[in-house]
């Protein structure tokens, strides 16, 4: 968790300084973005609110995404991570969104994707999508490794 709010601190600095403001989805990582984020003390500047976008029931009563919404998409993939990214910054009316999907293990999930597998999206000013692969099976070492990625992919955008 330290290397995570270290990324985290890095994060809110850039936030604050913008004066700017981010909303996170997220699924397979189960909070750690959020958490790591609101770690740091003063986030009530810059973190406008989260989800923990789990499940289908989860998608449609805090994403406002339907089944007829989802045609085209499917979870863990590049265009749902973007639309998770554009609806919270939507619905937040924040500058920046990021969300993650995937599947943390240890085993893959039901779309095909083997654990270890994780998309991450970014929209805002800046907006980068991006699919990530651990080729591991371990779902708490995954769940490290999806949130450090996404706060870098924010990091990065924040940075450009």
């Amino acid at each position: 968790m330290k290397e995570l709010i270290g990324i985290a601190e890095q994060v809110a600095a850039r936030l604050i300084a913008r004066n700017q403001t981010i909303a996170v989805a997220e699924s397979s990582t189960g909070g750690l973005i959020s958490a790591s984020l609101l770690a740091v003390p003063g986030a009530s500047a810059y973190f406008l609110g989260g989800a923990v976008v789990y499940t289908r029931d989860a998608r449609r009563v805090l994403m406002d995404i339907s089944d007829d919404g989802m045609k085209g998409f499917r979870s863990s993939s590049e265009p749902y991570a973007r639309l998770l990214a554009e609806q919270m910054r939507s619905r937040f009316g924040s500058d920046w969104g990021l969300s993650e999907t995937g599947a943390a293990g240890p085993t893959g999930n039901r779309y095909g994707d083997a654990a270890g597998h994780s998309c991450m999206a970014v929209a805002g000013s800046a907006a980068e999508v991006i699919t990530l692969e651990t080729a591991s099976g371990d779902r708490f070492a995954n769940m490290q490794t999806f949130a450090a990625t996404a706060l870098r992919l924010l990091l990065k955008r924040l940075e450009g």
